[in-house]
């Protein structure tokens, strides 16, 4: 009778997945490792740029960038938001924060663009990448490091890789979202001109669905800033260190003021990213 009311485990999954991320790692790791590399160089030299500017430099190029793509008022509130986080003693935690999500960010669009496109060109191949996103989406972030400490140890580049696969989905989703809404008759008229199938995909469909691709560029930025803190239980540095070390001591204040960086960088980024989406 307790089958049927579901008081016994009767399918052992969770040791089914140990096992299985075990023999990866007992047969994959130097394969892993080798992934691992090109995230840890980029990740090392952004760290280290970012770091050994001088803040001035740093806030200055911000705010060129932000009075191009977002205006005035918008370059104000960077300018007040990286003075602020020099002064409350967060500087070199959100460069670091800022080179994770930078490394984050470009690794998933070298990665969601191309399969996005692809998914938008393959029925097919959609309906079998649909539930994989649906999955890395879905899944609850914690979930997210227990492999990737496992098959990449702890440390700042496990959490970029952690981040990565969490906030890869949305570029995905959205490019392949805008690429199928390209009216078919601008590609009809391309291909009336003898436009080829790459020149069609480069000079029409990648064009009229810029809009959408950067939202969904918004949306993974979004995605891995709020990761990369969550990054800092598997050894992470950045923003993350001070909102971790305050939960562990019960310092509200600590905690607070890591909380209110990580939110301002991330307001920064996301009125950039909306700024140049509108233009």
């Amino acid at each position: 009778m307790s089958w049927y009311t579901f008081e016994d485990k009767v399918l052992p999954m969770d040791e089914w997945i140990e096992t299985g991320v075990d023999w990866l790692v007992e047969n994959f790791r130097d394969f892993f490792q080798i992934i691992k590399i090109p995230v840890e160089k980029s990740l090392e030299g952004i760290d280290w740029a970012l770091n050994a500017t001088n803040p001035w430099i740093v806030i200055l190029l911000f705010a060129i960038v932000t009075l191009k793509y977002a205006g005035k008022i918008t370059t104000v509130f960077t300018i007040f938001t990286f003075v602020l986080v020099g002064l409350l003693g967060l500087w070199s935690q959100t460069m670091t924060t800022l080179a994770m999500v930078v490394v984050a960010v470009v690794f998933c669009s070298v990665v969601g663009i191309p399969l996005g496109i692809a998914s938008a060109r393959s029925d097919r191949f959609e309906a079998f990448l649909r539930p994989v996103l649906d999955t890395m989406q879905t899944t609850p972030s914690f979930v997210h490091l227990i492999p990737v400490v496992m098959l990449f140890s702890i440390g700042t580049v496990s959490g970029v890789i952690a981040t990565i696969i969490f906030a890869l989905p949305p570029i995905v989703r959205l490019t392949n979202l805008g690429i199928r809404q390209v009216h078919p008759e601008l590609v009809e008229a391309g291909e009336a001109f003898g436009a080829t199938s790459m020149q069609v995909l480069l000079r029409i469909q990648i064009p009229q669905a810029w809009p959408s691709i950067m939202a969904g560029l918004n949306q993974t930025i979004m995605m891995a800033i709020s990761m990369v803190v969550i990054a800092a239980l598997i050894g992470a540095g950045g923003l993350g260190v001070p909102v971790f070390q305050g939960l562990n001591n019960l310092d509200s204040g600590l905690a607070t003021i890591g909380g209110i960086g990580t939110v301002l960088l991330a307001m920064v980024l996301d009125r950039i990213t909306q700024g140049m989406v509108e233009k």
